[in-house]
């Protein structure tokens, strides 16, 4: 019996799969969305995404150490933004599967 093994003779493009784990979280996408739009503090993140405050501050508290947000005091508040170039690496990590996409049509490894 032959079965098709694959093994890879073109570059693999690789996505960071601990920060797509995060952004598959449906509070953490939507934290990212708002936070797209505005910097934010937990109060205003509580309040557009109906969660807990200690929910909201555990969901930041993961994107700030994957190093997708940052936290910035200012008084008795912190303010959180996206960190645009993790966002960056992020998309060119996605563009280079679509490129390998579009090209992997042209090409097809034979079985023995």
């Amino acid at each position: 019996m032959h079965h098709c093994v694959v093994t890879s003779a073109v570059t693999d493009p690789k996505l960071d799969d601990a920060v797509l784990r995060l952004l598959a979280d449906p509070l953490r996408a939507r934290i990212v969305e708002c936070l797209a739009v505005e910097q934010l503090c937990t109060c205003h993140l509580v309040e557009l995404t109906g969660a807990g405050q200690s929910n909201v501050s555990n969901h930041l508290r993961a994107l700030r150490d994957a190093g997708l947000v940052t936290a910035e005091p200012c008084g008795r508040f912190t303010y959180y933004r996206l960190e645009p170039a993790a966002l960056g690496r992020l998309g060119g990590q996605l563009d280079a599967l679509r490129i390998a996409a579009e090209t992997a049509s042209a090409r097809r490894r034979p079985c023995p």
